[in-house]
């Protein structure tokens, strides 16, 4: 009598599912619970906090509402394709509550501009046609019937797919312009640093994000808060933001327009900027001139102060205080001398390899194999000029090319391996650049470089299993052994350096490591 008890209130609770009114589920999922009469106007619903922090939970329910709708008509395509009726009636039933309680919540908080209205409408309308036609599928056995609504559902569920997404864009810009005008129109440095504060924190959502921010004006606005003396205390934090914005061609294309670069070289050339400011000025230019970016219209203008700003650069690898500053301008130089040579040059008058040097043997700066990677790439650059050899030999640069050469992981991060792998195989180029010299070669061999490549090139742990380095190693050993033979044993020469490069390279990747 108990398992039959049990079984029957299983099968009320699965039929309930399926047999609740679908108008009556979505009364009940948009009646809001416990908001107090006297609720700000033009707060969400739905958003928790108030104060400084209630367009952050704005945004941030927004954006988790909209995931859990994302998520439950990704369900629907998945079980409409595998023809599981019944799951695909419940899931678009449950779509249906969602997409109705956020459009209720967000049009009784805010004043719902008319296109977006529009893409309400129609929404909602197309929602209420998924959970019907899903309905009537759910009571036909005919196959037939059943395989041309399925055609049917999966083109509906498409449009809700496509009309969701741009009512969410449209919403998320319409927060997003509210706080970019709280920014632009206050005087009180406590709001503005809140308002730059949830724009921050809304570029960490992703690159599709940072493009609405950029197109809602806020690079524009986040400038203009950076050419005003009285916000000095909030630039550092405005340029972080413009960093993050930044890494979407958008945000690029804003700061050209706004003569962005000038305002930079203002702030790392200024002696009264704090160093934060300049970090933060750093990000924003090594952000800007990325290998990764597509567009180069911009670094034209980035030409015209470029021996300022790259001056400026290497007085902060000077004078950081910490590894994350040094980090940041590391970085900017490094991505300038790819697409420049007039930057190595520069950089060869400022002294800029001493700095980097002894900046190695500072802890404090040079803490991580990232900081590591950029020094290395700087080097790397720099060396293809002639006058870099006299100067790396000058101040022991050789010893500190090798020194990286032996980088290794401190932990098992991967994104620490990868740091480790291009502080070696860039260490390995530099090397082999700077060998054309033959004082650099002689000075090589005498500090026991052959030995050391030779090792990396039949170990692969020693150089953290990377085909990179090796080609790089091989690469190095070659131009070392052209310059001085005897320095090379015959058995090692007869595998390292007398076949073709990729002969041994095929024979060191298959290498075991009990190989002697």
């Amino acid at each position: 009598m108990q398992s039959l008890h049990v079984d029957s209130v299983q099968r009320w609770m699965e039929d309930l599912r399926h047999m609740t009114e679908v108008e009556c589920m979505c009364v009940l999922q948009a009646k809001p619970i416990g908001v107090e009469e006297d609720a700000q106007q033009g707060e969400l619903i739905v958003a928790l906090g108030a104060g400084d922090h209630v367009a952050r939970n704005n945004l941030q329910t927004l954006l988790r509402r909209a995931l859990v709708v994302s998520t439950e008509l990704g369900k629907m395509f998945q079980r409409l394709e595998k023809g599981r009726w019944q799951r695909v009636h419940s899931t678009a039933v449950r779509a249906n509550c969602h997409v109705r309680s956020l459009v209720h919540e967000y049009s009784a908080a805010r004043s719902t501009p008319p296109e977006m209205q529009k893409y309400e409408r129609s929404l909602l309308e197309k929602c209420l046609e998924l959970t019907n036609i899903t309905e009537r599928c759910l009571h036909s056995d005919d196959e037939f019937f059943l395989k041309s609504m399925r055609e049917a559902i999966h083109d509906i569920l498409t449009d809700v797919s496509d009309s969701f997404s741009n009512m969410i864009d449209m919403a998320l810009a319409n927060e997003i312009r509210l706080l970019i005008k709280q920014i632009d129109s206050s005087d009180s440095v406590h709001t503005i640093g809140s308002a730059i504060s949830n724009l921050l924190s809304l570029t960490q959502d992703g690159p599709q994000l940072c493009s609405i921010i950029a197109k809602e004006g806020a690079v524009v606005v986040l400038f203009k808060i950076c050419r005003q003396d009285r916000f000095r205390d909030l630039y550092a934090h405005a340029l972080r933001t413009v960093a993050s914005i930044c890494c979407v061609e958008e945000g690029i294309s804003q700061l050209d327009e706004v003569d962005g670069i000038l305002c930079l070289a203002d702030i790392l050339t200024e002696e009264s900027s704090v160093e934060a400011a300049r970090a933060e000025a750093a990000a924003v230019v090594a952000q800007i001139t990325s290998p990764h970016h597509t567009s180069t219209q911009h670094l034209a203008s980035f030409l015209e102060s470029m021996h300022d700003i790259v001056t400026a650069l290497i007085n902060l690898c000077e004078s950081a205080s910490c590894g994350e500053v040094f980090l940041l301008a590391s970085a900017a130089l490094a991505n300038i001398t790819f697409f420049d040579s007039m930057a190595c040059e520069i950089l060869l008058q400022l002294n800029a390899i001493r700095i980097l040097l002894q900046a190695c043997r500072d802890r404090q700066r040079v803490d991580t194999p990232y900081s590591k990677d950029q020094v290395v790439t700087i080097l790397a650059n720099l060396s293809v000029l002639e006058q870099c050899a006299p100067e790396v030999m000058q101040d022991q640069g050789i010893e500190r090319l090798l020194l990286l050469l032996g980088e290794k992981p401190t932990s098992p991060s991967p994104s620490e391996g990868a740091a480790c792998e291009r502080v070696q195989q860039k260490a390995a180029v530099t090397l082999a650049r700077l060998s054309r010299d033959p004082d650099v070669a002689r000075a090589a061999i005498r500090l026991k470089a052959v030995p050391f490549l030779i090792e990396l090139c039949r170990s692969p742990t020693e150089r953290n299993n990377s085909d990179s380095v090796l080609v790089a190693c091989l690469a190095a050993l070659r131009r070392l052994a052209a310059g001085c033979p005897d320095s090379v044993e015959a058995a090692d020469h007869q595998q390292l350096i007398k076949p073709r490069l990729v002969d041994s390279f095929l024979l060191c990747s298959n290498m075991e490591e009990s190989f002697v």
